[in-house]
C-alpha cells in the first residue's frame, strides 16, 4: 500500500546521493538474459522485473501477467522482484539484474543526473497519486484553501508542497507545515488539518475505519510528475529490444485485466502473499481507487502506459520547480509504439 515516492523519500535520495549508481559502475556491460530452458513454442529468456515497493494490489496487473502465462506466452520467464526502504530500483536496472525497474520520474531526473542511463519507457500512473486529504467539516477542495491551515507531511517532501503552492499562487507561508509520521491519526485527531499523502492509501485506510476523506488530487491542479513508470537502460532499448517488448506486452496485458476485475486482481495478490500482512478490504478499495489513475482519455485511445509530448512538457515544468532540470528525451516511446502500433 505504501510508496517509496512519499514514505521512504528520504532513504532512497539518500542513496543516490551517496553515489550507489556510480558504485555499480555504470560502465559495465548489462548482463544479457541466461537461456531459460525451453518451452514448448520455443526458448525461454529469464529476465526481472524490479518492483518500487512491497508486494500489494499496488502491482496487481504485473501479478496477473504472471499467473495468466501471458510472459510465458511471449517467451520470457519473469522473476518480479521486490522493492522496499532498503531496495531502490535503480542499481539492479543498471546492474542488469533487473531489465526494467519501476520508478518515478522525479528519481530518474535524480539517477540520470548522477549519470544513470536510463529512460522511461511506460508510464503506469496517467496521474500522480499525490493528494491534499482533509475531512468534510474542513474540506480542501482547491490549493487556495490551504492557507491558514496546519498540513501534516513528512517534511522531506516540503519540495513538492512548495512546487504545487507555485503552481497556484498560493501563500505557502500562510500555511502550517506539522511534521508527522505517515498516518491518518494526526487528522483524525484534529492534531492537523490536512495531510499530504497518496490516495490510495490514507485515504483508503480512513474508509475502511468508515470515515470518508475529501481527497484534492494535485494532478489536477498542475502537479504533473510521473509515477509508476518503467525504466530501463539505454544498453537494454539498443541490444535487449526484443525482450523489452515482450515484457511490456505482457504487462500491458495483466493492466488491463486487472482494469477489468479489480477483485480478481485482489484476489489473486491475496493468495499469492497471505504472509504479508495485507488487509482484504484495504486491497480491494486501493485497487478500485488505482484505476482512475492508470486509464485515462489518452489510454482508451493510445494504450495502456502512453504518454504524449504535451504530457512530458507539463513533467518537465513540474520537475523545474521540483530542481531537477530534465531533457525530454529522457522519455523514450519506441516500445510502446511498437506494441501499440503507433
Amino acid at each position: 500500500m505504501n510508496d517509496p515516492d512519499h514514505t521512504a523519500v528520504l532513504s532512497r535520495r539518500a542513496l543516490l546521493g551517496a553515489g550507489v549508481l556510480g558504485a555499480l559502475g555504470l560502465g559495465a556491460v548489462a548482463c544479457s538474459a541466461p537461456g531459460g530452458g525451453t518451452a514448448a513454442d520455443g526458448p525461454v529468456s529469464e529476465v526481472a522485473l524490479q518492483l518500487s515497493w512491497l508486494h500489494s494490489v499496488q502491482f496487481a496487473g504485473s501479478y496477473l501477467a504472471l499467473d495468466r502465462g501471458w510472459w510465458r506466452d511471449e517467451g520470457l520467464k519473469v522473476s518480479l522482484l521486490q522493492g522496499g526502504p532498503n531496495a531502490p530500483v535503480e542499481p539492479p536496472v543498471v546492474s542488469g539484474a533487473a531489465l526494467v525497474g519501476i520508478s518515478a520520474a522525479d528519481y530518474t531526473a535524480a539517477a540520470v543526473a548522477e549519470g544513470a542511463p536510463f529512460k522511461i519507457i511506460g508510464v503506469a500512473m496517467q496521474k500522480n497519486p499525490f493528494v491534499i486529504a482533509s475531512l468534510p467539516a474542513r474540506p480542501v477542495n482547491e490549493p487556495k484553501d490551504l492557507e491558514g491551515l496546519r498540513i501534516g507531511m513528512a517534511t522531506a517532501n516540503t519540495p513538492v508542497l512548495e512546487t504545487l503552492c507555485t503552481l497556484n499562487d498560493v501563500d505557502i507561508d500562510r500555511i502550517e507545515v506539522v511534521p508527522t509520521q505517515y498516518s491518518a491519526q494526526p487528522l483524525l485527531a484534529g492534531e492537523v488539518d490536512c495531510l499530504l499523502c497518496w490516495e490510495t492509501d490514507l485515504p483508503v485506510a480512513m474508509a475502511v475505519q468508515g470515515v470518508e476523506a475529501v481527497t484534492m488530487l494535485m494532478a489536477d491542479h498542475g502537479y504533473a510528475v510521473h509515477s509508476q513508470t518503467y525504466i530501463a537502460t539505454e544498453q537494454s532499448l539498443a541490444e535487449r529490444r526484443d525482450e523489452l517488448v515482450a515484457l511490456m506486452s505482457g504487462e500491458i496485458r495483466g493492466w488491463e485485466a486487472y482494469r477489468k476485475d479489480t477483485d480478481a486482481a485482489t484476489k489473486l495478490t491475496l493468495e499469492m502473499f497471505p504472509d504479508a500482512g495485507l488487509d482484504p478490504e484495504v486491497q480491494k478499495l486501493q485497487a478500485q481507487r488505482q484505476v482512475p489513475l492508470m486509464f485515462s482519455d489518452l489510454t482508451d485511445e493510445h494504450g495502456f502506459g502512453w504518454w504524449t509530448d504535451e504530457t512530458v512538457e507539463a513533467n518537465r515544468r513540474t520537475l523545474a520547480l521540483l530542481g531537477r532540470d530534465v531533457d525530454a528525451d529522457l522519455w523514450d516511446r519506441s516500445i510502446l509504439e511498437q506494441i501499440h502500433g503507433g
